[in-house]
């Protein structure tokens, strides 16, 4: 999310460069090309006229600090101006009630409504909290049986629920029989419509009276850039909205959405989801999707990723390895890859890294998830001591491993060169070398800011 938007402010920070002073003159075109950017980004414009004028009013005669250039504290302006728009701090669930919490789930058809069930299901239960589900879609039972397959994958229990049913009555239902077997969170799904009617409001309006959910939260696809926003703010003056699930942000190079809805609609984006498998929603954090704007990576999202997702124990093996003197195999390389797939690939961990936005576009392109998948294949048609001896692979071993991966010769012998180079650069870390590159590229962070733009962070490395 966000690429179009964070090459354009990447750029045009640089014109202030080697000025010693922010003033009217020398961030006029500056300004210019910010609100240009946000609107190419689908930003309301309401929005982009309020954000410009709050940048400019701050901007303006700005002393810049001795150790920053003014494009630094003007990034640090855009910075504190893009929390502020998107809601300054993550709006967690309000779930502080007599169990049953109820949470209620709107939105459009399409949408994403169901999958978002069923992934914030999964996301409460890694809280501990015992989750049931039901669906009051009495229009579909299509929908129905889906999320009765969802609750199954994600191991919570479904109340059942048919097209003949009232959807009060399924909720109703649904929240009783909660009661009864003392479960903590009850989440009901909801009818979608292709478009927002009356009968659509009439009938969400009489179930969530029925339920009384302590929260109802707003499903949106965030390709529909700025419409979400306004959707998103005609279900709120039909029904009281507690938070809003942005969807399908992988997939949205623009992010008008999420720079739109919370100053449209007053209310805030709670999750976003950020792909399609079942563990691919993310808490909401302004302060971090600014950051990712901006260029300066979001290493706090990147480190619970790490966290939550990596196999420690092998981490921990390799680190032991590697402090013994003990080469990084190709072995070891595998593990990596499907290590990074967990966290989401090649692309959700180029965008949390600080100074990517730097990085030229075709750097990017050629860093990506298919030649990840080639490189598996590759080392999957290895032997064991091949693995752990590449210098081996010669000759009629080469045309073993290509012909059994689908790849060609030059793949292989692209990756071999790599891993030569890869090895190379484990072997300074482990001797010390990783506390020697995380000082230097800290002490090229702006203050109070987790990383440079265009001249700092990660961007010197590549």
């Amino acid at each position: 999310m966000f690429d179009g938007l964070t090459e354009r402010l990447s750029k045009t920070v640089k014109n202030l460069r080697g000025q010693g002073r922010l003033s009217e003159d020398n961030i006029k075109d500056t300004l210019r090309e910010v609100r240009m950017a946000l609107l190419e980004a689908d930003v309301a414009l309401p929005v982009v006229k309020d954000f410009v004028a709050h940048v400019r009013e701050r901007a303006i005669g700005k002393e810049v600090i001795e150790s920053i250039s003014p494009g630094q504290a003007f990034i640090k302006i855009v910075n504190d101006e893009l929390v502020t728009m998107m809601g300054e701090t993550n709006d967690s669930l309000n779930l502080t009630t007599q169990p049953p919490a109820v949470i209620l789930m709107a939105g459009l058809q399409g949408s994403g409504k169901t999958t978002s069930v069923a992934k914030l299901s999964r996301l409460l239960k890694q809280q501990k909290k015992s989750v049931l589900v039901t669906s009051a879609d009495v229009y579909r039972p299509a929908a129905i049986e889906q999320l009765a397959t969802l609750a199954k994958e994600v191991d919570v229990e479904f109340f059942p629920s048919d097209i003949s049913q009232d959807p009060v009555d399924i909720g109703n239902n649904a929240i009783d029989h909660a009661r009864k077997h003392h479960i903590d969170v009850v989440i009901v799904d909801t009818a979608g419509r292709l478009h927002i009617d009356d009968e659509m409001m009439g009938e969400i309006k009489r179930l969530h009276n029925a339920i009384n959910p302590v929260e109802t939260l707003f499903v949106v696809d965030s390709m529909t850039g700025q419409d979400a926003a306004n959707t998103a703010k005609a279900f709120n003056e039909a029904l009281e909205l507690t938070g809003v699930i942005l969807t399908k942000t992988d997939g949205d190079a623009r992010g008008g959405a999420a720079l739109s809805i919370r100053q449209i609609t007053g209310k805030p984006i709670k999750f976003m989801g950020v792909g399609e498998k079942i563990d691919a929603l993310e808490a909401f954090h302004p302060d971090r999707l600014a950051s990712r704007i901006l260029g300066m990576g979001d290493i706090l999202s990147l480190v619970e990723d790490a966290q939550k997702k990596v196999d420690h124990k092998k981490a921990n093996r390799l680190a032991k390895k590697l402090k013994k003197g003990k080469n990084f195999d190709l072995e070891d390389f595998r593990d990596q890859i499907l290590e990074m797939k967990k966290m989401g690939g090649m692309a959700s961990l180029m965008d949390k890294l600080p100074g990517v936005g730097a990085v030229p576009q075709q750097v990017k392109d050629q860093v990506n998830d298919k030649e990840l998948v080639k490189i598996e294949a590759l080392i999957n048609s290895m032997t064991m001591g091949e693995r752990q001896r590449p210098e081996l692979i010669k000759g009629s071993r080469k045309k073993r491993i290509t012909l059994g991966s689908g790849t060609q010769i030059q793949d292989l012998n692209r990756l071999l060169k790599q891993f030569k180079q890869m090895q190379k650069m484990m072997k300074k870390m482990a001797g010390g070398g990783m506390k020697n590159m995380m000082r230097n590229l800290q002490g090229r962070m702006p203050p109070g800011m987790g990383g440079g733009m265009g001249g700092g962070g990660m961007g010197r490395m590549f």
